[in-house]
C-alpha cells in the first residue's frame, strides 16, 4: 500500500513538473522574427485563449451586444461619446485590449491597424466611440475618427518631445580600424 501511494505521488509530481515545463515554452517572443511569426499565426485565429475574436467592427458590435445588458447600454447611450470613451477605458476598454489581443495581435487588432489605429489604447477608444455611434444610430465616420485619433497621438508625442529634457548624452569614440597592408 505504501509503495502504491509513493508511486502515485511520484507520478503526480512528474506530471506537474512536465506540465509546468510545457506551459513555460509558450512565453513572449524573444526576437522580431519570432514575434512576427506568432503575430501571423494569431491574426488568422477566430478564437484566442478561449475568447472569440471579431473579424471587423460590425462583428465587434455584435459581440458587445451579446455581452452588455440592456440597462448598461441605456446608461452608455445617455453619456456623450467622448465621456463614454474616457469612463469605460479602464473597464470595457481594458477588457477588449486583453481579451481581443490588441497587444499581441489578433484578427481584430490587425483590422484596426489597417484602418490606421496602431496603439492598443487608441484601438479600445476607437471601438467604444464607434459602438456608441452605432447604438445611437449616428454615422460611424470610421476614416475621420481614425485620422483624428492618429493626429491626436502624433500631437501628444510631439508635445512630450518638445518639453523633454535630455538627461545624459554620450558620444561613443570608435576605434580606428588598422590599415590593411597594400600588396
Amino acid at each position: 500500500m505504501k509503495i502504491n501511494t509513493f508511486l502515485f505521488f511520484l507520478v503526480a509530481f512528474v506530471c506537474m513538473l512536465s506540465a509546468t515545463a510545457l506551459s513555460a515554452q509558450d512565453g513572449p517572443a524573444n526576437n522580431k522574427d519570432e514575434f512576427q511569426q506568432k503575430y501571423e499565426w494569431r491574426i488568422k485565429r477566430e478564437i484566442l485563449n478561449g475568447v472569440y475574436i471579431p473579424k471587423d467592427l460590425g462583428d465587434a458590435f455584435n459581440e458587445l451586444n451579446k455581452k452588455i445588458d440592456a440597462e448598461s447600454k441605456a446608461k452608455f447611450l445617455m453619456v456623450p461619446e467622448d465621456t463614454a470613451a474616457i469612463k469605460l477605458h479602464f473597464s470595457l476598454g481594458r477588457w477588449m485590449i486583453v481579451n481581443w489581443g490588441f497587444y499581441e495581435g489578433s484578427r481584430f487588432s490587425h483590422y484596426l491597424r489597417q484602418a490606421g489605429i496602431t496603439y492598443p489604447d487608441d484601438m479600445a477608444r476607437f471601438v467604444i466611440i464607434t459602438y456608441h455611434r452605432f447604438l445611437n444610430e449616428k454615422p460611424l465616420e470610421i476614416k475621420a475618427l481614425a485620422e483624428s485619433i492618429k493626429e491626436e497621438r502624433q500631437a501628444d508625442y510631439k508635445q512630450k518631445m518638445e518639453g523633454a529634457t535630455i538627461l545624459h548624452e554620450e558620444t561613443r569614440v570608435r576605434e580606428k580600424e588598422p590599415e590593411k597592408e597594400k600588396n
